[in-house]
């Protein structure tokens, strides 16, 4: 049973669910696809259906906000043009916003900023719907074999968690509901450590009753929160327990991983033995790389070996857009495939560096991640720009606010990580190539580093990746590890976690463009603002140090 075909669960009872949430929202499917309550949870079939794989149509999106990845103004676009890795210039009348991405790329942020109270809005959202049918699930669980229940409330409950941890990244002091009844009096802020803890333990009490499952290929679990998804975020949480266990992040202490201590099947271990720990059991899982780099992001990538969670995406069948690809191509260029280009995203100079773009040098994958220089259509044809003349990406010359000078619109390399569908649909937003959530290599360099933290060698797997690409070996030194997972992972919206993670979050406005605006020194940065509207909908909220 496909878990993309399902019932949108819509009924009175889920708005008033939305009023007991921190911000007042309601859902906005059509409301032709209500069913009464009773009979959504009717028979064992109809409660999976709108239980469980009705939360998958959130994971992606098709209006800004919503999504994990592939649409605009949400989760991956804090995740991404808030780091070094990419931004969107001015470019005359074109993508100015009111100023937001500016604001994104100076770390000038406030609690008003509309990509934040999106990201808020939409986890929240999916949170709710997750305790929602948790409940449901208890309720009716007479209509499912003991061993089924187990299942699916592992699914949820690990979804759930994952939300939670994007919440934990993103804004540290959240509050932890488990409940649809509890009231807006009685919601409490939790610190950083307590959300890090709450995730922590939900995903491994979820974890042996998830299913041993491919959740990238089309099948009973494609796209679904299996066992090796679970494992792959408790990895990540552990690479990243230092930054998650601080409640103090601005008083210029940092934590110790080795002295944070798990206790994992009956062992003992630090965070980066514990992160070593989830990455062998994901190998063990079956997992290997991709004899290409480029296959896990071409049309039809549901095969890949490599890729551990997606998206689903197919034009036929889904509404899920990846939008992506159209925000960062000319117009013309675009046009070209059949689509309408933005003209927005662009890469960083910092990224040309660590590429060493246009040098004898050059690491293979600026190749097969950015569109640079002379741009022709997929038959080898030269496009032209709107005056007529031949189309070139100008990396070296992109800067905040391009607006009047010769490179308005053209300056900047732009994002080339999914292969072209020549058959994509809705201007081309539609499209046959899933988004890639996690991957393999993710887990080779998560190990890497991990060792490297703990003083073992985790060269090996640094190697592994570089060879797979063609790159020549280089010494494994945090530095070398912090550029190449820019290289590796670039446009999967891991930067800014990196970034924090190795100490070098701050504004790329230094030196060539202008003077820091706000003081970063404290850190205050590295977690963003609670939302404004969050804050007047629910007095027990407190501002994050710095705003």
């Amino acid at each position: 049973m496909s878990t993309r075909i399902s019932s949108l669960l819509h009924f009175s009872l889920l708005t008033v669910l939305f009023s007991l949430s921190l911000v007042s929202c309601s859902l906005d499917e059509n409301p032709r696809d209500q069913i009464p309550e009773e009979k959504a949870y009717a028979s064992a079939t109809q409660l999976y259906l709108n239980t469980v794989a009705t939360l998958y149509n959130y994971i992606g999106g098709s209006k800004e906000g919503d999504g994990l990845q592939g649409t605009g103004r949400g989760v991956y676009d804090l995740q991404t043009f808030g780091s070094d890795e990419a931004m969107i210039p001015t470019r005359g009348g074109d993508w100015f916003d009111g100023g937001i991405w500016e604001d994104m790329y100076m770390h000038s942020w406030d609690a008003g900023h509309e990509i934040l109270n999106n990201s808020w809005l939409y986890l929240y959202k999916v949170i709710t719907l997750c305790n929602h049918s948790l409940e449901q699930l208890e309720a009716h669980q007479s209509l499912l074999s003991k061993e089924k229940y187990a299942s699916y409330k592992a699914e949820v409950r690990a979804l759930r968690a994952i939300y939670y941890w994007y919440l934990l990244d993103l804004f540290a002091r959240v509050p932890i509901i488990t409940s649809t009844a509890e009231s807006m009096k009685e919601i409490q802020q939790s610190d950083r450590s307590e959300v890090f803890e709450f995730v922590v333990a939900d995903l491994q009490e979820a974890l042996p009753d998830l299913k041993y499952a491919n959740s990238v290929s089309p099948g009973d679990y494609y796209g679904r929160v299996t066992h090796s998804v679970a494992l792959f975020v408790l990895a990540k949480l552990m690479l990243n327990a230092e930054i998650y266990a601080d409640d103090n992040w601005t008083d210029g202490i940092h934590l110790d991983g080795k002295k944070i201590l798990f206790s994992i099947d009956g062992q003992t271990m630090n965070a980066w033995e514990a992160t070593t720990y989830y990455c062998n059991l994901l190998e063990l899982s079956g997992f290997s790389l991709e004899s290409l780099y480029i296959n896990n992001f071409a049309v039809r990538n549901e095969h890949s070996k490599e890729n551990i969670w997606v998206i689903p995406l197919d034009k036929d069948l889904y509404r899920t857009q990846q939008q992506n690809l159209v925000r960062t191509l000319h117009y013309r260029h675009a046009a070209a495939y059949g689509f309408v280009g933005e003209n927005g995203t662009s890469a960083t100079k910092y990224v040309l560096k660590v590429f060493e773009y246009n040098t004898p040098t050059e690491d293979q994958r600026f190749e097969w991640c950015y569109w640079a220089g002379q741009i022709r259509d997929l038959n080898y044809n030269i496009i032209t720009d709107r005056t007529g003349q031949p189309l070139i990406y100008y990396p070296w010359e992109v800067k905040k606010d391009l607006s009047g000078g010769q490179y308005v619109e053209t300056a900047g390399a732009r994002m080339k990580k999914y292969e072209i569908d020549k058959n994509a649909t809705l201007d081309g937003k539609l499209m046959d190539n899933d988004i890639v959530l996690f991957r393999f290599a993710d887990v080779l360099l998560m190990r890497a580093e991990a060792k490297l933290r703990n003083g073992e060698d985790g060269h090996q797997d640094f190697l592994r990746v570089r060879e797979r690409v063609g790159m020549p070996d280089r010494e494994l030194t945090l530095q070398n590890l912090y550029d190449e997972r820019l290289m590796e992972l670039c446009w999967e919206g891991w930067r800014r976690q990196d970034m924090i993670r190795f100490r070098q979050y701050k504004s790329l406005y230094t030196g060539d463009d202008i003077d820091p605006v706000i003081d970063e020194s404290d850190g205050h940065t590295t977690v963003f603002p609670i939302p404004g509207n969050a804050l007047i909908f629910n007095d027990n909220l407190t501002q994050n140090p710095g705003y």
